[in-house]
């Protein structure tokens, strides 16, 4: 049986990585530079980087078809532009860019260190407002918050 770390572990030489500073540079230098972030919809809601989509991951491969309720025509249509996948940490987002690259993405990337990293390195973050979100709230956020009944059994 294989774990999420394992899926992770297997996928992440076939998907090419940026970092918070090198989507920084891109989003400069490429205006039409598509952020598909890959996080549940409250999460997208709770913060984001500016001018992304969101598509969850339970949901990315009829997003990126046409003739789905999910369907989404920017990014249905975005097989030919540069598409930088984010998520909370930069692990989902390896699994949905190997996915998109498998249904015919051409240059996909996945943030490494995700959201989290880009709040990091100190980049702006937005709500479902678009009013800006603060660092420190940020960093509250992201900080783990997993319960006793979510930890794996003492042996």
């Amino acid at each position: 049986m294989k774990t999420f770390t394992d899926l992770i572990a297997e996928h992440v030489s076939e998907v090419e990585e940026l970092f918070p500073w090198d989507l920084v540079d891109r989003l400069e230098e490429k205006p039409d530079l598509l952020v598909l972030d890959v996080r549940e919809p409250y999460e997208f809601d709770a913060m984001h980087i500016s001018g992304s989509i969101n598509a969850p991951r339970g949901i990315l491969e009829a997003s990126c078809e046409w003739d789905y309720e999910e369907t989404i025509p920017e990014l249905v249509q975005a097989r030919d532009r540069e598409v930088v996948v984010v998520c909370r940490s930069g692990n989902r987002s390896v699994l949905a860019a190997y996915t998109m690259q498998r249904m015919g993405y051409k240059n996909v990337y996945s943030l490494k260190t995700g959201v989290r990293g880009w709040n990091d390195y100190e980049q702006p973050l937005e709500d479902k407002d678009g009013n800006p979100v603060d660092i420190d709230d940020a960093d509250e956020y992201f900080t783990p918050k997993v319960k006793p009944e979510q930890q794996r059994p003492k042996s």
